[in-house]
């Protein structure tokens, strides 16, 4: 969206008087549990929001369904907490790198006139990223620290999900990731990984430095943070880029996609790899995997994270417990087949998914193996 100095301050009021609104939300409901032992509910917040206004009248200025859209957030966040222990709501920052708020309805779109109708704030020049039809549901303004602004739509176009194609031992890929490579595919393929972080990390340094010499306050400071927030933006774009393309062509050659469940979260506790590790992001990887694989009616499968899948041949299933992360190659002293690390751990994600999913025809490691490697 383009929108004009007068608009960008609309925008940025229902950016600040959503934030506070959940803020103000998330307190209430934590010093009433607290203090009461009474759970709040998305409609006793929003019947409390009148009381709000008249305490702070800057509130009515906002369209009002997106404040109760900031109540109805901080509910769904309770409820993954609760429900499938997505860690407890945090309160909401300023400092965030992009900041949003939504609007439920009450807005309009016009594809040949490029604009988009919000409540409160009138006509906006939008550029559209593709026509569409069906029932609009929530549009998500958001802003970056760079001082763009997009509008997401949600849109019911009343299509139902495509099934998941079947799927066999030929038609199914297994990808083990790494820092190495960022991927390595049970075919013998090598996705390298592009360090987009680690090739910037210099001008980045620089960047921070003019930042810390600036004077807080003065505009050379806002011109510096700029330059620094543009910086950081191009890399999550490389990184976005790269990351699309990757998910969307496993996806579009296979029927089944078999990878790894890691612990992401406790990698990072790392202190000495957790900037690769953040670099690589394969969270978003994997999420990007699930969303295209059910849009276009594929599979993914998934094995457990304790599986050893680099430590057992893919031919024979002999299992050697002395390898280390620094052997990248090894032969297996059983059937003397010469092994790259990855690429047979890549092998024995796939047959590990194939034989949960009971897939006839699947041979070669097995998971029950008992140890033969001994150590000495």
């Amino acid at each position: 969206m383009y929108p004009s100095e007068e608009q960008v301050t609309l925008l940025m009021n229902h950016i600040h008087a959503c934030r506070f609104v959940y803020n103000h939300s998330l307190e209430q409901k934590i010093r009433a549990y607290e203090q009461e032992g009474q759970k709040l509910s998305c409609f006793d917040l929003n019947n409390r929001l009148p009381a709000l206004k008249e305490e702070h009248p800057w509130l009515k200025e906002v369209n009002s369904q997106s404040l109760q859209s900031a109540n109805k957030n901080l509910d769904n966040a309770f409820t993954r907490f609760f429900r499938e222990k997505k860690g407890f709501p945090r309160f909401k920052s300023k400092k965030n790198p992009v900041q949003s708020f939504q609007v439920p309805q009450s807005y309009s779109v016009d594809f040949d006139q490029r604009w988009i109708k919000l409540p409160k704030i009138s006509k906006i020049r939008t550029v559209f990223h593709r026509v569409f039809t069906g029932k609009m549901k929530y549009a998500t303004v958001s802003v970056t620290s760079t001082g763009k602004w997009f509008v997401s739509i949600l849109v019911d176009d009343g299509k139902p999900e495509p099934t998941p194609a079947p799927f066999s031992l030929n038609t199914t890929l297994g990808i083990d990731v790494g820092l190495k490579d960022f991927a390595t595919l049970s075919t013998g393929e090598k996705i390298e990984n592009p360090r987009y972080l680690k090739t910037s990390l210099q001008r980045l340094k620089v960047l921070q430095q003019r930042v810390s010499r600036k004077v807080k306050g003065s505009k050379n400071r806002e011109k510096a943070i700029l330059r620094l927030a543009r910086c950081h933006e191009k890399i999550a774009n490389q990184r976005n880029d790269f990351l699309h393309k990757i998910s969307f062509r496993v996806v579009s050659e296979n029927q089944a996609i078999a990878v790894e469940s890691l612990n992401v979260g406790g990698m990072m506790k790392n202190h000495h790899l957790a900037q690769g590790f953040g670099d690589v992001s394969w969270s978003m990887f994997f999420t990007m995997l699930e969303y295209t694989c059910r849009k276009y009616g594929k599979t993914l499968l998934k094995i457990g994270r304790f599986d050893p899948s680099s430590k057992i041949c893919s031919k024979c299933g002999y299992l050697k417990q002395d390898l280390t992360l620094s052997d990248r190659e090894w032969i297996c002293p059983d059937c003397g087949i010469h092994h790259d690390r990855d690429v047979n751990a890549a092998v024995n994600i796939k047959k590990f998914a194939l034989q949960e999913q009971n897939l006839v025809g699947v041979s070669g490691a097995e998971r029950t193996v008992e140890p033969v490697d001994l150590p000495q």
